[in-house]
Order: structure tokens, then sequence, then C-alpha cells
């Protein structure tokens, strides 16, 4: 089992930046790639940056590109969401996920807040 508890989401204001972490404890070097979804209120879940575990690959949104950066601390089993000029569509809840070797989202955060008034 991989436990996964995210911190750092907030309200801010448009143009503004935040910071998300996920620290994963448990079986974590099970884990293939950590990633951070969200989900805005009348929408579907959707992918907004992933990174695999041992090499550092990156995928992000489009929608997201440019603005949003996932990074890895590997010593502390932590993934962090740097999110700058944020617009009010990018409120959701943001949750952090873990990848098996598999190849199945398998673990789940308990998902984090951010809200971006305009």
């Amino acid at each position: 089992q991989v436990q996964l508890v995210e911190s750092g989401g907030g309200l801010v204001q448009a143009g503004g930046s935040l910071k998300l972490s996920c620290r994963a404890s448990g079986r974590t070097f099970s884990n293939y790639a950590m990633g951070w979804f969200r989900q805005a209120p009348g929408k579907e879940r959707e992918s907004v940056a992933t990174i695999n575990w041992s090499n550092g690959r990156t995928y992000y949104a489009d929608s997201v590109k440019g603005r949003f950066t996932i990074s890895r601390d590997n010593a502390k089993n932590t993934v962090y969401l740097q999110m700058n000029s944020l617009k009010p569509e990018d409120t959701a809840v943001y949750t952090c996920a873990a990848k098996t070797s598999a190849g199945v989202w398998a673990y789940w955060g308990q998902g984090t807040q951010v809200t971006v008034s305009s």
C-alpha cells in the first residue's frame, strides 16, 4: 500500500502562485510515476501533470504548459506542483496519484482545494 498526503492548496488571486506537495509513504518503491489530477465542479477529472519516478520525464496538459511545473524529491518521496500565473479556470480539487509499474493509477490522495479568484 502507498499513502499519499497533499498539502499547499488555498485561495489565490488570478495571476498568483501556489505550490502543492504530495508526500508518499508505504511501499513507495513500487511507484512508477506520480501525477497531479484535478476536478472542477461539474467537470470530469483531468490529468494535469505527471512525472516518471526514476528518470524524471514529465507530461503536462496543454492547458497548464508553461505555467505549471511538476518536480520530485526522491529522498523525501515527495512530488511538487508549482503553479504560476493561475487563472480562475484552474479552480478545482487537485489530487495526487501514484502509478504502479503495471500502468495503473492505483493510489490516490485525499485532494486539496485550489481556488483562484478573478
